[in-house]
C-alpha cells in the first residue's frame, strides 16, 4: 500500500508523511491459543442507509478446551454468537473492549480442543472514514468498498485481525439487482433474491491469506478486460471513467508476465481485478486478486497524459502487483517487519516498468528517490527499519519513508552487491519456502546468505536494526588502495549519537570508467581496494545506501569530469552527496551551486530536477533577503535559460526525457528565476491547454499551469476551480485542484483555504491542499493562521492517516517563534497518532534555523563572487 505514491509531489510529502516512532502503549495482541482456518461471510450492504448486515461462520482450531474466545471487532453490534458441541447449540455472552478493539465470546461450557465453528449474526455501519467497510461517493450515487490494512477488517467482520492468522474465505454478497460486486476471487454463482430487488453473488474460496487482504466492493462498476499468461485481468471504475482504464490494463498485462517469469512462481489467483475508487485515502491497496486504487493512480487519458502520470500509474500498478507475491502469498509475521512487504514492492516496482518503457529512464528516478530517502534518514528523528508496533496507531505509523524508501534502497544495494541473478534466486527460494505462510527478516536474509555465500545477513541486519545511515570518508588514495572511515551521518551539524555506529556496507568503486567488484566495509576504518585512484568515485551506479566524502583534489577531479566520467545515476548521487555536505555544514553552499552549474547542460531531466530542487531549497530555506532571492533568480536565468532555449519548441517527436527536461527547466525559470518571458509563456500555454488538452504536451502544460497559478488572478482561479469540479479526467481534475493552493494573492489564498474545508473537496484531498499551502514560503503564514482559527472545520476533514501529515507539514517553518507556536497549538489541540509527527516538525524547524544561520553568510560570499 503506497502512501500517496503519485509522483506529482516528488519529495514534497516524503518528509511530511514520516514520523519518528517511540513506543509506550500497551500491547493489543490476541491470544495465540485459537487459530482461524476458514471464514464464511455473507454481507448485505444498504447503500442508502449506510449500514450492513453480516452473517458469519468461523472454523477455528483450539489448542486446548476453552470457555471463552477473544478476537477483534470494532463498530459492530452483535445479534447472536453460537457454537455447537455434541449437536447442542451453545450461546455466547459477548463482552466488548472498545479501546482494544476486541470482543470476547464466553460460553457456559468449554469448547473442546480441536475444530469448532463459531456462528455470528451482526450489523455494522458503512462509515465515512475511508477505512473498514465504508461509503465511497460520486455525485450520482454511493458505493460500498473496503480498506482493511492494517487493522480495519474488524470493522467489517469479527475476525482474528492479525497477519499471522491466515485462513481461507468464502464471501457472499447480497446486493441491489442493478449493482455488481467484486471480491478477491471469481464469481461462482449469481442468483436472484432473496428479495425481489436483490441478487446474491457468491465467490470462489480464496487461498490462505491474512484478514487485511480481504476485499469486497459493491456498485455499478464497469471494467475493461484483458489477460496475461492465461490469467483474466480487469481494470474497473465508475461508469463515467471506465474509458480511462486502458493504460493501466496494458501495464498490468506486461507486469504479470514479467513477474511470473522473474519469480518462477505463477500468479496464484484465478483472476486479477484493479478497481479505481472515488474516495480512497492511500495510493492503492494490494488486496489479493482485487487491488484498489485512488483514481489518479489508475486512471489516465494515455493519449494526453503527462510522462509523470504514465510513470506513476505504471509504478503503482507494478508495486501493488508485486505485493501479490510479497505480502499476499508470503506475508510478514507481524507489522514490525512490514518492510518485507513494502520495501520489497518499492524495490521491485521499478524492474518491470523499466523493461516495459526503457525510454522512461526509471533507474534515474530510482537514484533521485534514493537521495530523498537518505535525506529523510539523516534527520534527528528517524527509526530502525524493523521497529516495535503493537497498537493500531503504532502500526499505522510504520507506513512511512523508512519502511518504503530505506528498505527498498537497501534491497537495491544488496542486489547490486550479490548480482541480479544470484539475488533473484534467493528471492525465489524465500518465496517457495514460505508460500501461503508468514516470514521474518531473518528468513529472507538467511536465504540470501545461503544462496550467495556472502555476508548478506550481516549487511542487512546492520541496516535493518540500526537507525540512520553511514557517511564514508575517503582519504589517502594511493595506487590500488584508499583509506576509508565511517560514522553515522546527520544533516544537522548539531545532531549527535550517543553511541558509535558502524554498518556492513558494500562499497562499489568506479575509476576512469572501470568498475571493480564491491567490497564490504565493516569497521570504523578500513583500507579498500580500487582499480585506479587517478579518478575515483565511490558509488558506482549510484546504488549504495550511504553518503560519500572525498579529499579536495579527488572531488575536484570528479566535478571536472562530472558529465563525461559519470552516468546520470552517479551524477544524481554526487549532487545528493554535495547537498548533504552543505546541510551538515561540511561545505559552503556556493560549492553546491557551482556543482549545479556544472550539470546545467545535462540531457537528463532527473539530473536537472535533482540539481534545481536543491536550489529551490536554498532559495526558500537559506536566502533571507530580497537581494539574495534576486541574485539566485538571476543565476538560474543565466545558467539554465540557454539550456531551455536549446531544446526548442515542443514537438510530437520529443522523447519522454526531453519532455521532462523541458518541464523541469521551464519550472525552475518560472518559479526560482521569475523569468518574465517564461511566466508570460506559461500563462499562454495554460489557457491553451484548458481550451484543448491535446494542443499542449501535458508534461509541460502541468508545469505551465502551476506557474500561471502562482502568478494568476481571480479569473484564472475560477477556471481551475470549475475544471476541478467538473472534469471527468482524474489527472486533470486533481491536478487543477492542487493548483488552487498555488495562488499567491491573499484573497485567493483565503478562497483556496475556505474551499479546502468547505465539504466540497473530498477528505482524501482536503488535507493535501492545506499541506501544499503550508509548504509554500509565500502561503504558509496565512495557511497556519487559518488552520488555528478554523480548527473545528479543519479537524472535521482529518481521516485516519491525515492528522500526522498535517501536523508534519508545519515543519516547513524556519523560525523559533513559529516552532513555539506549532508546539503550543498541537499540545493543546491533540491530533491522534501525530505525537511523533510533531516531534519531527519541531526538529525540522530547528534544523532550518540552524541551516540559515550557518549558510546564509556563505551564500552572501558566493553571491559577491558572481559579480
Amino acid at each position: 500500500m503506497p502512501l500517496f505514491q503519485a509522483r506529482y509531489t516528488k519529495g514534497l510529502l516524503l518528509a511530511v508523511l514520516t514520523s519518528f516512532i517511540t513506543f509506550h502503549a500497551h500491547a493489543q495482541r490476541l491470544p495465540q491459543t485459537v487459530h482461524p482456518e476458514h471464514y464464511q461471510l455473507t454481507l448485505t450492504p444498504n447503500l442508502k442507509d449506510a449500514t450492513f448486515a453480516g452473517s458469519e461462520k468461523i472454523d477455528v482450531l483450539l489448542d486446548h478446551p476453552l470457555d471463552s474466545i477473544t478476537l477483534n471487532a470494532a463498530e459492530i453490534k452483535f445479534q447472536s454468537v453460537t457454537a455447537k458441541v455434541d449437536g447442542k447449540e451453545l450461546k455466547a455472552t459477548v463482552t466488548e473492549d472498545a479501546k482494544k478493539e476486541q470482543v470476547t465470546f464466553t460460553f457456559d461450557h468449554a469448547l473442546p480442543a480441536g475444530r469448532n465453528t463459531l456462528e455470528i449474526e451482526y450489523t455494522g455501519i458503512l462509515n465515512g472514514q475511508l477505512r473498514g467497510f465504508y461509503l465511497s461517493k460520486t455525485a450520482k450515487r454511493n458505493y460500498a468498498v473496503t480498506q482493511f490494512e492494517p487493522t480495519d477488517a474488524r470493522r467489517a467482520f469479527p475476525s482474528f485481525d492479525e497477519p499471522a492468522f491466515k485462513a481461507t474465505y468464502d464471501v457472499t454478497l447480497m446486493v441491489d439487482k442493478n449493482d455488481t460486486a467484486i471480491s478477491n476471487t471469481n464469481i461462482v454463482s449469481d442468483t436472484p433474491g432473496p428479495a425481489a430487488d436483490k441478487h446474491t453473488i457468491r465467490f470462489a474460496t480464496t487461498p490462505k491469506m491474512s484478514t487485511y487482504l480481504v476485499a469486497f466492493l459493491v456498485g455499478d462498476f464497469q471494467c475493461t478486460s484483458g489477460e496475461s499468461d492465461g490469467t483474466p485481468i480487469r481494470a474497473c471504475a465508475t461508469p463515467d471513467k471506465v474509458e480511462y482504464t486502458k493504460f493501466a490494463l496494458s501495464a498490468a498485462e506486461f507486469v504479470l508476465h514479467y513477474y511470473n517469469t522473474y519469480f518462477g512462481i505463477k500468479y496464484p489467483m484465478p483472476k486479477l481485478d484493479m478497481i479505481a475508487l472515488p474516495d480512497f485515502e492511500a495510493g492503492a491497496m494490494e488486496n489479493f486478486g482485487a487491488i484498489t486504487y485512488r483514481e489518479t493512480d489508475l486512471l489516465i487519458d494515455d493519449k494526453n497524459a503527462s510522462v509523470g502520470s504514465k510513470k506513476n500509474v505504471g509504478l503503482v500498478v507494478a508495486h501493488e502487483m508485486a505485493h501479490q507475491w510479497f505480502g499476499d502469498m508470503v506475508t510478514m509475521q507481524w507489522w514490525d517487519n512490514l518492510w518485507l512487504n513494502e520495501g520489497f514492492a518499492t524495490w521491485m516496482e521499478n524492474k518491470p516498468v523499466a523493461a516495459w518503457h526503457p525510454e522512461w529512464n526509471i533507474p534515474q528516478d530510482v537514484a533521485g528517490e534514493l537521495n530523498r530517502t537518505l535525506n529523510l534518514d539523516a534527520q534527528h528523528t528517524t527509526r530502525t527499519i524493523r521497529a516495535k508496533a503493537e497498537t493500531p496507531d503504532e502500526i499505522n505509523e510504520m507506513f512511512d519513508g523508512i519502511t518504503y524508501g530505506k528498505a527498498g534502497a537497501m534491497l537495491l544495494m544488496v542486489e547490486n552487491y550479490e548480482g541480479e541473478k544470484t539475488f533473484r534466486q534467493g528471492v525465489h527460494d524465500y518465496l517457495k519456502a514460505h508460500i501461503y505462510g508468514n516470514a521474518t527478516a531473518e528468513d529472507f536474509w538467511s536465504t540470501q546468505t545461503k544462496v550467495s555465500h556472502k555476508p548478506i545477513d550481516k549487511i542487512m541486519a546492520s541496516f535493518v536494526e540500526q537507525p540512520g545511515e553511514p557517511i564514508l570518508t575517503f582519504t589517502n588514495p594511493t595506487g590500488s588502495k584508499v583509506s576509508a572511515s565511517q560514522q553515522r551521518f546527520f544533516l544537522s551539524p548539531s545532531a549527535k549519537t550517543e553511541t558509535a555506529q558502524t554498518w556492513h556496507v558494500p562499497v562499489c568503486f568506479k575509476s576512469n570508467g572501470q568498475e571493480n567488484a564491491c567490497e564490504v566495509f565493516s569497521g570504523s576504518q578500513q583500507s579498500l581496494k580500487t582499480p585506479d585512484t587517478s579518478f575515483l568515485f565511490a558509488n558506482a551506479q549510484g546504488k549504495g545506501y550511504y553518503r560519500s566524502s572525498y579529499p579536495a583534489d579527488v572531488y575536484a577531479k570528479i566535478v571536472a569530469n562530472v558529465e563525461t566520467g559519470l552516468t546520470p545515476e552517479e551524477r544524481i548521487s554526487l549532487l545528493g552527496d554535495e547537498w548533504a555536505q552543505v546541510r551538515a555544514n561540511k561545505a559552503p553552499v556556493g560549492d553546491y551551486l557551482n556543482l549545479a552549474a556544472a550539470v546545467k547542460d545535462d540531457s537528463s531531466g532527473t539530473v536537472a530536477e535533482t540539481a534545481l530542487s536543491n536550489v529551490a531549497t536554498i532559495n526558500s530555506r537559506i536566502a533571507a533577503t530580497p537581494e539574495e532571492h534576486e541574485a539566485l533568480a538571476a543565476w538560474v536565468r543565466n545558467n539554465f535559460k540557454p539550456a531551455l532555449e536549446r531544446l526548442g519548441a515542443p514537438s510530437p517527436s520529443d522523447t519522454p526525457e526531453k519532455k521532462e527536461l523541458r518541464a523541469t527547466l521551464f519550472g525552475a525559470l518560472g518559479n526560482i528565476g521569475k523569468d518574465p518571458e517564461v511566466i508570460a509563456q506559461a500563462k499562454e500555454l495554460a489557457n491553451q491547454y484548458i481550451a484543448d488538452q491535446s494542443s499542449v504536451d501535458a508534461t509541460l502544460a502541468q508545469t505551465a499551469t502551476a506557474i500561471a497559478a502562482i502568478n494568476g488572478d481571480a479569473a484564472f482561479f475560477d477556471k481551475l476551480q470549475k475544471i476541478a469540479e467538473t472534469s471527468p479526467n482524474p489527472e486533470v481534475q486533481e491536478g487543477d485542484l492542487r493548483m488552487l493552493a498555488e495562488f499567491k494573492d491573499t484573497a485567493l489564498e483565503k478562497r483556496s483555504l475556505d474551499y479546502a474545508v468547505s465539504g466540497k473537496v473530498k477528505n482524501q484531498d482536503s488535507v493535501i491542499e492545506l499541506l501544499i499551502m503550508l509548504q509554500g514560503s509565500d502561503t504558509r503564514d496565512l495557511a497556519w493562521q487559518y488552520i488555528q482559527q478554523n480548527w473545528d472545520k479543519v479537524r472535521a476533514q482529518i481521516t485516519t492517516m491525515m492528522g500526522g501529515y498535517l501536523v508534519g507539514g508545519t515543519g516547513s517553518f524556519c523560525s523559533a517563534e513559529k516552532r513555539d507556536e506549532v508546539v503550543d497549538f498541537f499540545t493543546t489541540h491533540k491530533v491522534p497518532a501525530a505525537e511523533h509527527a510533531l516531534a519531527r516538525a519541531k526538529d525540522q524547524i530547528n534544523d532550518c534555523v540552524e541551516l540559515r544561520s550557518l549558510q546564509e553568510p556563505n551564500l552572501k560570499t558566493w553571491i559577491a563572487s558572481q559579480k
